[in-house]
């Protein structure tokens, strides 16, 4: 680990953009810590002001993504200082898109939403994502119509994720930051606590 202020030698050269002061960043083109850590459009899960902040870029049809996501959780509300930032990275097609777009306009809802879609097994059609999110206690005809009116913040969301991802040289879901520590691919319940400690240590 190390500061926001040095270079990550982390492979592929986009990788280094993460950790790049603000002014850097947007000379390079490249997202800076505050735009992928601290967007302020994206909601947080667990303590907003936590110490370490993980980001995982995922897909609410991506099979890893929502095998992981108890464990990440509970991790996350056991710490109590972590940060959670869930980004929507929809690379699995249109439900994908659907799903990004009905649980981003929820509102102080947010996390509710979130998790009834993570609980979900399989690859999802559009009808199973309504009928997942009605059973959870959600109208999804309230949330689409949401979506559409705050499209412009919900669309800015999704290509933002998309480029820092791209930037990342990320290859698919689920893929992690830890700070400004990048971890690709799933990981289990000890490895995502070694992952805080080791970014809360730098």
């Amino acid at each position: 680990m190390i500061d926001r202020r040095n270079l990550l030698a982390a492979g592929a050269a986009a990788a280094t953009a993460l950790i790049l002061p603000v002014r850097a960043a947007k000379a390079q083109n490249y997202p800076s810590v505050e735009e992928v850590l601290f967007d302020p459009q994206i909601p947080v899960i667990g303590n907003p002001q936590g110490d370490v902040t993980i980001v995982e870029f995922f897909d609410y049809q991506c099979p890893y993504c929502k095998r992981g996501h108890p464990d990440l959780v509970e991790v996350v509300r056991a710490d109590t200082k972590v940060r959670l930032v869930m980004k929507d990275w929809p690379i699995f097609g249109a439900p994908s898109v659907h799903a990004a777009s009905l649980v981003l306009a929820a509102g102080e809802a947010y996390e509710s939403a979130h998790m009834a879609l993570m609980a979900t097994k399989a690859r999802l059609s559009r009808e199973e994502i309504d009928r997942t999110l009605q059973d959870a206690g959600h109208d999804p005809e309230r949330l689409l119509a949401r979506s559409r009116q705050d499209a412009a913040r919900i669309d800015g969301i999704l290509a933002r994720n998309m480029d820092q991802a791209n930037a990342f040289g990320f290859r698919g879901t689920p893929s992690f930051l830890f700070n400004t520590a990048i971890h690709y691919g799933a990981m289990s319940r000890q490895a995502i606590v070694d992952a805080i400690a080791q970014a809360r240590s730098g």
